[in-house]
């Protein structure tokens, strides 16, 4: 890239979160341009059917805009039901700029997002289109994408990988964002009463799990499995890769060859991670090891300071019924004497649950989301078959057992207590504190990001089709 007058140059598109006032429509762009040698001109060739020239409609840094762009993401934009405040002709290049702005500020900063994060939000976006009353499965999908699924895939990649990367970099932007209680109080009372935002009912859920015994037939026919696994890579018969897409249960890595990109070492399994950061040799495969997750044979790719990257294939032992109604007939018992006063709820969790999330906190489950943790869970964000149970239930009552998924992937069984239950009202300082001081942070953090953005504007090399210029744009600065 060329430097134009000491002015920040910006590489690629992504987008940014919805704070900004962007959308994930940003992403979906799809055909590829091949640009001219020079950006000046207004024209540029465009590689894709019925279409001969295509306008440049902005250049930021030395990277064009182009009109097709921005016609793709109005017209998928709108497919999803998205409403403009304002015109989409305007709206929409800015957003594009912007996104270009921090991708390029991410790799600067070697931010760096996994193969495995990646096909997780490819994997979200494929479940969210099946969902839909007009697809319904992946067939559908695919005839109405008129594509197969690998190339649906495929095609999402680099847009995902984007939208990460702007996200990791908007996230390390406003890290140290913080508010004090005194700024919530002085926000909250400067608030008019019918700006107060609604609270929606919230439930606060403890929690019990047994875990069904897996049998030791199960173990030794997993780990036999994984010993043939390596002695057919050992013996070059095929790849670590391709068995990893024919066999591993990690969805998430198993179509990228079971590689999960640089981690550290803190985000991994401690068992995970012992046996990978003592990998040295590419062509050597781990011994089994178990993990909260399964078992797992590992194979280094690379190493990059206290990162590592590495592949695996996981396989999960699977559960027998007799096991299942056994955990279930365990936890009936503990319910019944819950139910009968010989002990409370909380204290059976620290004694008799499997869930590490849980057990210390007298069963408390706990939501993380958007960065902060709260005992409090709208329903849609409690996990399927936990909300399945609790949406009937009375404050203190205890559920029967039931089956469920948890966080690792592990067939679980549980009962759970419904420990309060907070009605839909206007938020109040007393009783919503963490859901205003969420508020107050955001607010702050759209300002950090506001500010961060004007500033590379006002540092970066633009130019703007005349035709834009009476634009109402939300940045300022973009018009030199």
């Amino acid at each position: 890239m060329k430097i134009n007058k000491g002015k920040t140059i910006v590489l690629l598109a992504g987008t940014v979160l919805t704070a900004m006032g962007l959308h994930a429509g940003a992403f979906r762009t799809s055909g590829r341009v091949a640009l001219s040698d020079s950006v000046k001109t207004e024209t540029t060739t465009v590689d894709k059917p019925n279409s001969v020239v295509d306008e440049v409609i902005w250049v930021v840094g030395d990277e064009p805009i182009l009109k097709s762009e921005v016609e793709i993401m109005r017209i998928q934009s709108e497919a999803e039901g998205m409403k403009w405040d304002g015109d989409p002709e305007c709206i929409l290049p800015e957003q594009i700029a912007v996104q270009k702005l921090f991708l390029h500020q991410a790799a600067l900063d070697s931010v760096e997002v996994s193969e495995s994060e990646i096909a997780r939000g490819i994997d979200d976006q494929i479940n969210y289109w099946i969902s839909l009353p007009q697809i319904g499965s992946r067939e559908k999908l695919e005839e109405f994408q008129n594509k197969s699924m690998t190339q649906i895939r495929q095609d999402l990649h680099d847009d995902y990988k984007n939208r990460l990367l702007v996200q990791k970099m908007q996230q390390n932007l406003v890290s140290d964002v913080t508010v004090s209680p005194a700024e919530v109080r002085e926000y909250f009372k400067k608030l008019p009463v019918d700006s107060i935002p609604m609270i929606p009912t919230m439930v606060e859920v403890e929690i019990l799990t047994q875990t069904p015994k897996v049998e030791v037939e199960e173990v030794n026919r997993i780990k036999n499995q994984l010993r043939d696994y390596t002695d057919r890579v050992t013996k070059g018969e095929t790849s670590f890769a391709t068995l990893a897409r024919l066999y591993s249960e990690d969805p998430g890595s198993a179509r990228q060859g079971g590689e999960l990109g640089y981690m550290g070492r803190g985000v991994l399994d401690p068992a995970f991670a012992a046996a990978a950061f003592n990998l040295t040799d590419p062509k050597k495969i781990s011994k089994i090891v178990e993990s909260d997750f399964g078992y797992h044979i590992i194979q280094l790719v690379d190493r990059r300071g206290d990162k590592v990257n590495v592949r695996h294939i996981l396989l999960k032992p699977n559960v027998s019924m007799a096991s299942i109604d056994a955990a279930k007939e365990r936890l009936d018992s503990i319910g019944r004497d819950i139910r009968n006063g010989k002990f409370t709820f909380e204290d059976a969790t620290a004694y008799l649950s499997d869930d590490k999330d849980t057990k210390n906190n007298h069963g408390l489950m706990v939501n993380s989301v958007e960065n902060t943790r709260t005992s409090r869970f709208k329903m849609k964000e409690l996990p399927t078959e936990v909300a399945r149970v609790v949406d009937t239930m009375k404050v203190d009552e205890v559920s029967m057992p039931f089956q469920m998924v948890n966080s690792r992937g592990k067939v679980v069984c549980a009962i759970v207590k419904l420990k309060a239950r907070i009605p839909e009202h206007r938020a109040t300082i007393t009783e919503d504190f963490q859901t205003m001081r969420d508020i107050v942070t955001a607010k702050r953090r759209k300002e950090v990001l506001h500010d961060w953005v004007v500033k590379k504007v006002k540092e970066t090399y633009v130019r703007i089709n005349p035709r834009y210029r009476n634009c109402n744009f939300q940045y300022e600065g973009w018009l030199k």
